[in-house]
């Protein structure tokens, strides 16, 4: 009973706004190539809704749908303070960038659950690396994520609990290409990776309960004083509420403080690490 494709409303929100405000300002290109690949991930949310195009073939289609960024990021990429620099070299190139957008959009997909959860989580991402952006005076290249940023807030919203509208694929595969998208061209692979350890830990216990083959469980249950049972405590958002009495929204908050912390750790550290 609720609409399930919100993410094309984020995309298009968007979109008109970048192409009004090209009419007064001139973009770099940068900005043009990040939309590429998010509407290339938004396409593919559409089609993956309407067809099961296999798991395999998903992750190598949206490997080289990120193909368009690598021309627009350092050759090669370097990672440095005002004290050293790291050269990553060609695998910045062919392997780090498509891998690191591809990863994000899978993470941020995977990371969700309760109303508004993922969305939520996402704006705190986003706005952390546009914050780090300002810090280090680079705003030019992220007009294209900011935009997206701001629908995305407009669309939590509705998202938050109780929902009245979900993101559907859609909506995940275009963040989470946003999220990989301005952590590689601006150069912030450690500081990106730091903001999105809650997602990997969530992903890392996923892994865990596959290998042990543990049985398959989606859903838990609301008990009569509104606080959530969970199955398990074998992905993140059903730990405290499996050792904890808490309602859906009280645990989607306690994800939220997590992962503000971790952000507030990439903010912090210097330079475009």
């Amino acid at each position: 009973m609720v609409p399930t494709s919100g993410g094309l409303l984020i995309l298009i929100i968007a979109l008109l706004s970048i192409s009004l405000n090209s009419l007064f300002f001139k973009f770099t290109t940068q900005n043009y190539v990040i939309l590429v690949i998010i509407v290339l991930f938004g396409l593919f949310g559409v089609l993956d809704d309407m067809i099961n195009i296999g798991r395999l073939s998903k992750l190598v289609i949206m490997y080289y749908c990120t193909y368009p960024l690598i021309q627009y990021v350092p050759q090669p990429l370097v990672l440095h303070t005002d004290a050293w620099a790291i050269s990553l070299g060609v695998l910045s190139l062919q392997f780090i960038v498509p891998t690191y957008v591809l990863v994000a959009s899978n993470l941020v997909n995977m990371h969700s659950g309760y109303n508004g959860l993922a969305s939520g989580l996402s704006v705190i991402v986003l706005s952390s690396l546009i914050i780090k952006s300002i810090l280090v005076n680079d705003i030019e290249n992220i007009v294209t994520v900011v935009a997206l940023t701001g629908a995305l807030i407009g669309f939590y919203i509705y998202d938050r609990y109780p929902s009245k509208i979900f993101w559907g694929n859609v909506g995940s595969l275009v963040i989470g290409a946003t999220i990989g998208s301005i952590i590689v061209i601006q150069g912030f692979l450690i500081s990106g990776f730091i903001m999105l350890i809650p997602h990997t830990i969530n992903f890392l216990m996923y892994v865990y309960w596959k290998v042990k083959k543990y049985p398959v469980a989606k859903f838990g249950k609301c008990r009569e004083d509104g606080t959530i049972e969970v199955p398990n405590p074998l992905t993140l958002k059903w730990v405290l509420p499996y050792y904890y009495n808490v309602t859906e929204k009280q645990a989607t908050y306690a994800m939220f403080l997590l992962t503000s912390v971790f952000c507030a750790i990439g903010i912090l550290i210097p330079g475009r690490l």
